[in-house]
C-alpha cells in the first residue's frame, strides 16, 4: 500500500470547503441548542456594538462565540456518530453523548464569564 499524500488540489480544496458549509447548514438548521447560541450570539453583538467595543474586547468576544459554536458542531457530530453506531439505546452510549454535552456546558460557562468580564463594567457605569 502506498502512503504517498495526494497531490495537491485546489479544486479538492474548494470542494471541501463545501462539504464544511454543508455541516453548518446541517447543524444550525437541525440543531435546537445551535439556535439557542445563535440567539445569544445575535444579543451579545447588539450589546457589543450598542457598548462600542475596543478591538481586543471585540476579539475576545468573537473567539468565545466561535468556540461555543465549534462545541456545540463537535456535540452534533458526535451524538450523529453515536446514533449511528449504536441505534439501540446503550447506557455507554448514552454516556458518550452526556460527555460531549458537558464540554458544550464547559465552553458556554467559559463564554458567559467573557461576557461578564466584558460586559459587567459597561452595564454598571450606565447605573
Amino acid at each position: 500500500m502506498d502512503n504517498k499524500p495526494a497531490k495537491f488540489s485546489f479544486k479538492k480544496r474548494i470542494r471541501s470547503f463545501g462539504y464544511a458549509f454543508n455541516g453548518i447548514k446541517e447543524v444550525l438548521s437541525r440543531e435546537h441548542n445551535a439556535w439557542i447560541h445563535l440567539f445569544a450570539t445575535a444579543c451579545v453583538l447588539v450589546a457589543a456594538f450598542l457598548f462600542e467595543l475596543e478591538a481586543w474586547e471585540w476579539c475576545t468576544i468573537i473567539l468565545a462565540i466561535a468556540a461555543v459554536l465549534m462545541a456545540e458542531t463537535f456535540n452534533s457530530s458526535i451524538e450523529k456518530l453515536v446514533d449511528f453506531v449504536s441505534p439501540e439505546h446503550h447506557p455507554e452510549a448514552g454516556k458518550v453523548k452526556d460527555i460531549a454535552a458537558g464540554a458544550v456546558l464547559f465552553m458556554a460557562m467559559g463564554a458567559a464569564v467573557v461576557g461578564l468580564i466584558i460586559f459587567l463594567p459597561k452595564i454598571l457605569n450606565l447605573l
